[in-house]
């Protein structure tokens, strides 16, 4: 499972790459965690509004920082 976090840097986008790095280390899962802060690559996956998060490629939600249970529950979801 390849994770990636697009955003700049901002607060919001700090929090989201430390709640998905959590999620993963606690439910032990086989993922990459990447930050993504290139605006062209950004944009190239449709997103207008950071952070976001992107599990195999797929973009997964945007615009919000999700609580770490919801995060450990979509990441739980996608890996089964």
């Amino acid at each position: 499972m390849i994770i990636k976090v697009l955003g700049p840097g901002c607060t919001s986008c700090v929090t989201l790459e430390r709640v998905t790095r959590e999620a993963v280390d606690t439910l032990g899962l086989d993922a990459t965690v990447e930050k993504v802060e290139d605006y062209p690559t950004i944009m190239g996956y449709g997103v207008m509004s950071t952070p976001a998060l992107v599990v195999d490629e797929t973009v997964i939600f945007s615009g919000r920082v999700p609580r770490a249970a919801q995060v450990r529950e979509i990441l739980a979801r996608l890996a089964s």
